[in-house]
């Protein structure tokens, strides 16, 4: 039977990458999502304990993380009755490639009155065309407000309309399951793609990514729909919303920097998704 591929393996009290994480910027490089998913595991299992629940993870990907031996030490910066709040690092030869940090939350019951909600709520594809599976999946692509059509076929959304994915992700590490929270970390990041996709391609690359849940994710597909983007002189904001067959349920936010000089086509997308299938 074939190993569920994943992004990292445990290796001497750490993580060495797999080919799996390798960015399609750069082979030499771990892609965001794989440092995403990383550093969410480590937060959430040293700290969601004693009923505390993530709910907010923001990721600071400042530096390239290469095909080296990988820690991740982390701190409780507090520890409140309803707030906890802790950091955590991505550590290669010395040197932080990459750090997070993740507030968690005691639950408890909703205030009275009624607020204001999205009208227009994001829909997933059907479930004949996406049925749930256990196992990893390749990501399906939608672009417009009311188009029918999903697949995995990027240059088929060659425009500059609205994107959204639906993803099974891979997992962060060998032999291991993803929790909720892992794995709304790891499609998160596809915020930087969904916000920053044009009718050319994608030229911007992601510095950070926060991560906001009002609840985590319920089963294996996650979907991530762009909200706005604003770019001038070569830096961008994207927002998106999260949501599963159950609704939305969070938003995530990246800043970009432009990399036009290595722009992703449309077509080299048809190829990294054609690997994967």
């Amino acid at each position: 039977m074939e190993a569920v591929p994943a992004y990292f393996d445990e290796v001497d009290g750490g993580f060495f990458p797999t080919p799996h994480a390798a960015s399609e910027w750069s082979k030499a490089q771990v892609v965001g999502p794989a440092l995403t998913g990383l550093l969410a595991r480590e937060l959430e299992r040293e700290h969601a304990t004693d009923g505390f629940v993530p709910v907010r993870l923001t990721v600071d990907l400042f530096s390239a993380a290469r095909f080296e031996h990988t820690t991740t030490p982390t701190v409780r910066v507090r520890d409140g009755r309803r707030i906890r709040v802790a950091d955590v690092s991505v550590v290669q030869g010395g040197k932080i490639a990459a750090r997070a940090s993740a507030v968690l939350l005691q639950p408890d019951q909703q205030p009275p009155g009624e607020l204001w909600h999205r009208e227009r709520e994001p829909q997933p594809p059907s479930l004949e065309l996406a049925p749930p599976s256990l196992l990893p999946q390749v990501p399906l692509f939608n672009s417009g407000e009311d188009s029918p059509v999903w697949n995995s076929v990027p240059t088929e959304h060659e425009n500059n309309r609205r994107k959204r994915t639906w993803q099974n992700p891979i997992r962060v590490v060998s032999g291991e399951e993803l929790t909720p929270f892992v794995r709304v970390a790891v499609v998160a990041e596809a915020t930087s793609m969904m916000t920053n996709w044009g009718d050319k391609g994608i030229g911007f690359i992601n510095t950070d990514m926060t991560l906001g849940l009002s609840r985590q994710p319920v089963g294996t597909e996650i979907g991530v729909e762009a909200d706005s983007h604003f770019s001038e002189h070569g830096m961008a904001v994207g927002v998106a919303t999260l949501f599963d067959r159950s609704g939305s349920f969070g938003s995530a936010m990246v800043t970009s920097l432009s990399n036009a000089g290595r722009q992703i086509s449309n077509a080299q997308l048809d190829m990294v998704m054609r690997r994967r299938s």
